[in-house]
């Protein structure tokens, strides 16, 4: 049974490779225990994998392996190596991985958390002492007799079977020859066969494994019958090597044409004319291999490593679902940009439907690490990049993404060298890659895939500058990557070369896009599109009439790249705001752009808010506090603060449209200003010794507020803006309370200005916005205190079911309990102190016994407050409890 009918999830495939027996010693040491099968897999690692955005994974070398490999890798220098992961003996789970029991369990888990697994078939040959070579030896490519007089085989019986011996000649035991054929030996008939050993033509034989023979109809059924059995078990499967199965290069390697002298020793002599070849092997194997997987198996993905410019004809002809696209890794490695730049532009002019059919890879198994080649630095990033926007099927090499630098042999049991995962270049992955992986499906597509030049001031193409756009629905994507150390510059105006679908059934035509059709923006004047840069999380803004006429400058340093997501079109308003935005910005990001709008807007009122809030402002007001509040310089400063904030209570009603008196609201802001000083100045003078019960009370609160003459003391900061905001609030909607709730300190964007300023009086960037959350709770529970018991307690009560309350308190749970902060607590409840009594005080002269008794009754409140807060252990369930009874 399959795992899913959801044909869609192929062109959404990310893979990534894992050479099975080296991962599994990988993570021994990295959870410091035993893990030899697949079963003992943690789910971590998984969950990793998962979380990062992968949904194939590849295990590389899980069949049962060749044990005549293994010996020839031992005796040939190294004696903990495994049998190479090509040279097969049969397609069953090797038994040291855990078998078929512990691949089920692997792939279940895997598969719970959107992963499949994929795994390798080797059709070219098998391992030298496989079943089949055991079996069914009239399936290789043989002779009856030794192809050079020269050669020799009396090493050692590589054999594991007693009826069969196996040899290989000996000039690979010394390193002197190296052998196309080795030697199998029936001891039951004494026959003696040489069996060629797979290859390819282009370096040394592969001495461990034996070539089967593609001229042989039985033995290509044989191979599809074992393609099928393994698709049914691994839904991505990738071929190895497939390029020599095809009809042209077999021929060529064993069967050559007479006369051509064919590639491999030895097979010059079995040359074949083309008409007999084509009659034993009249079809291409990869179509019906294709043909059989459709019908029979059809929810499995075929990968074909293939080179040799054979990469089309596997698409267009053999009907692969991906191939290899060695050029990607090769030709972006040695930046041959306008090479790459032409395969791409070539496969659109001709059909753009190939490019969703390439497997890109920076390394495979045969090459050196990605760290190796592409170092771990911006080009790496940048490529990556590539890898996983383009077109076609991402692959990650084992290690890549840890930055691993060893390069794992197909014998190797686990890693030789000492390597740690390069935390930097995990966290850059995590930051700038795996965002996109869990996008894939907005890349894999090519319906709306376009690539642009890239046009420099003086007109001429810059082929170092990769820029391609996609969508998918209404998400829409921008990438331009510079793939060469030097900094480049220019416009992303106009599309390559591409081919579409014209009217008449089966015609092609080819079209050039602008960026604006590319990415099918509107192109009205009153359009404008918005869009982020994910790495630097910048929103820009363009016209849309720009995009098309115009296009997008962009400027790169060398290997740097932009990725333009989260597009979205808005039209402007009568007052063309928008238009405004964008001559203002000049092409600059920001981290918002409607609330740089808003910014834009309400700069009215965020000047004279920043003239009252300000180092300087407070700073006058602690040398008030020193000089006493009738000096002639006190008065200056307090007539001052009461001018500006009645020019931004002006600017706040002419915005807001509501009815109010600027002036008398100035005024009462100004008695809490005078209120602020004159407690900070009542402990220890002749007024509180009027009322000693106030001693112990002001000695308390001086304690815990510490308004020392300080501008760093977050006593003024938090206490002046926090009337701004009460005394504005208040004007807009009465001081009734129902004002009291956030709308119209985030609409006019005050809360970020406040913190902003906090930063400019000393305070570090967490601590600033922390205080800015105390000032909103400040202003709308500044009415806590009631004169009915009950009410005060509701109040109070109130406060710990509010957002932004909870998220000051800090929140959290732990073993199954509701926790709130000590120290947030005991902040909170004596700024509600200091509030309730400036709102008490503000406007009058002198102290009287109303007030004291006021004053400290508040204070009572506030420390049984805190003494249920310390009885409930700051559990948020126990004191909601001694509220009801408060």
């Amino acid at each position: 049974e399959r795992f899913s009918k959801d044909l869609d999830w192929m062109p959404r495939v990310v893979l990534i490779a894992k050479s099975a027996y080296v991962w599994l010693d990988q993570l021994s040491k990295k959870y410091g225990r035993q893990i030899s099968r697949l079963d003992q897999i943690p789910d971590e690692e998984i969950d990793t994998i998962a979380r990062w955005g992968f949904t194939g994974l590849w295990l590389i070398g899980i069949w049962e392996r060749s044990p005549a490999s293994r010996r020839i890798k031992q005796l040939t220098g190294n004696p903990e190596a495994l049998a190479s992961a090509y040279a097969i003996y049969d397609y069953v789970v090797a038994a040291d991985l855990g078998g078929e029991q512990a691949y089920q369990d692997l792939r279940d888990r895997a598969w719970k958390r959107g992963i499949r697994l994929a795994s390798d078939m080797v059709p070219n040959h098998t391992g030298i002492d496989s079943r089949w070579v055991m079996e069914h030896p009239n399936r290789f490519l043989q002779l009856d007799h030794c192809p050079f007089p020269g050669y020799s085989f009396s090493g050692p019986d590589l054999s594991h079977d007693p009826r069969v011996g196996i040899y290989i000649e000996d000039g690979y035991w010394d390193r002197s020859d190296a052998s196309v054929v080795f030697k199998r030996v029936d001891r039951t008939t004494g026959e003696v066969r040489f069996i060629y050993h797979g290859n390819d033509g282009t370096s040394m034989p592969w001495n461990d494994t034996a070539q089967l023979n593609f001229l042989d109809e039985e033995v290509r059924g044989a191979v599809i019958q074992v393609i099928l059995e393994v698709a049914r078990k691994f839904p991505i499967v990738r071929f190895d090597a497939a390029m020599t199965l095809t009809k042209r290069h077999f021929q060529r390697l064993w069967y050559p044409e007479p006369g051509t002298g064919g590639d491999i020793p030895s097979r010059a002599e079995h040359g074949m004319r083309g008409e007999e070849f084509e009659r034993r092997f009249p079809l291409e194997f990869w179509r019906e291999v294709v043909d059989r997987v459709r019908r029979e198996v059809p929810d499995t993905l075929l990968l074909a490593e293939a080179f040799w410019l054979m990469e089309g004809y596997f698409v267009r002809t053999l009907g692969m679902h991906r191939v290899y696209n060695s050029a990607f890794m090769n030709m972006l490695k040695m930046e041959e940009n306008a090479k790459y730049r032409r395969v791409v532009k070539n496969v659109l002019e001709f059909d753009p439907e190939i490019l969703k059919r390439f497997v890109n890879f920076m390394n495979n198994p045969d090459e050196a690490t990605a760290a190796a080649q592409f170092g771990k630095g911006d080009k790496y990033f940048g490529v990556t990049l590539m890898m996983v926007t383009m077109p076609g099927l991402p692959m990650f090499g084992h290690g890549q993404i840890e930055g691993l630098a060893e390069k794992y042999g197909m014998e190797y049991r686990k890693a030789y060298w000492n390597e740690e995962p390069d935390r930097n270049l995990l966290e850059r992955h995590e930051a700038e890659i795996f965002p996109l992986l869990r996008r894939r499906h907005l890349f894999s597509g090519v319906e709306n895939f376009v690539l642009y030049d890239f046009y420099e001031s003086d007109g001429r193409v810059n082929e170092n500058v990769f820029a391609y756009s996609n969508r998918r629905g209404d998400e829409r994507v921008l990438i331009i990557y510079n793939n060469k150390y030097e900094t480049a510059s220019g416009w992303v105006r106009i599309s390559t070369s591409m081919a579409v679908a014209g009217r008449r059934p089966g015609e092609k035509i080819r079209v050039q896009k602008t960026l604006a059709e590319g990415l099918s923006v509107c192109r009205e004047d009153s359009c404008f599109c918005i869009f982020r840069d994910l790495k630097s999380g910048l929103e820009y803004i363009r016209q849309g009439k720009k995009l098309a006429e115009e296009g997008l400058y962009i400027e790169l340093g060398a290997y740097q790249y932009h990725v333009f997501l989260d597009f979205r079109e808005i039209r402007d308003n009568r007052e063309a705001d928008y238009a405004r935005l964008e001559q203002l910005l000049k092409g600059r990001g920001v981290p918002d752009v409607e609330e740089a709008l808003k910014e834009m807007l309400f700069a009215p009122i965020h000047g004279p808010f920043r003239e009252i809030v300000n180092p300087l402002m407070v700073q006058r007001i602690i040398e008030v506090r020193a000089d006493g509040i009738e000096s002639p310089q006190s008065k200056e400063s307090i007539g001052l603060l009461r001018d500006n904030m009645e020019t931004f209570l002006h600017r706040l009603q002419e915005r807001a449209g509501v009815t109010g008196n600027p002036a008398e609201a100035a005024r009462k802001f100004i008695d809490g200003v005078r209120a602020i000083l004159w407690f900070t100045r009542l402990d220890g003078s002749q007024e509180a010794r009027r009322f000693e019960e106030l001693g112990d009370v002001l000695s308390d609160v001086k304690v815990r507020i510490r308004a020392e003459m300080d501008l760093k003391s977050p006593f003024w900061r938090v206490s002046l803006a926090w009337l701004v905001l009460r005394h504005a609030g208040g004007m807009m909607c009465g001081y009734g309370g129902a004002w009291q709730n956030a709308s119209w300190i985030d609409e006019w964007i005050l809360g970020k200005i406040i913190g902003q300023t906090f930063q400019s009086l000393g305070c570090d960037e967490t601590r600033a916005w922390q205080e800015t959350d105390l000032v909103r709770i400040l202003v709308f529970h500044c009415d806590w205190f009631a004169r009915r018991r009950e009410e005060t307690r509701s109040r109070l009560k109130g406060l710990f079911y509010e957002s932004e309350v909870q998220l000051f308190l800090q929140f959290n749970w732990y073993d199954n309990v509701l926790w709130f902060h000590k120290e947030r607590f005991a902040e909170l409840t004596d700024w509600l102190f200091l509030v309730s009594v400036i709102e008490l005080v503000a406007g009058k002269t002198r102290m009287d016994r109303k007030t004291a008794e006021g004053l400290m009754e508040r204070h009572r409140i506030m420390e049984e407050l805190r003494r249920e807060a310390a009885s409930s252990g700051y559990r948020v369930e126990g004191m909601l409890d001694r509220l009801n009874r408060f």
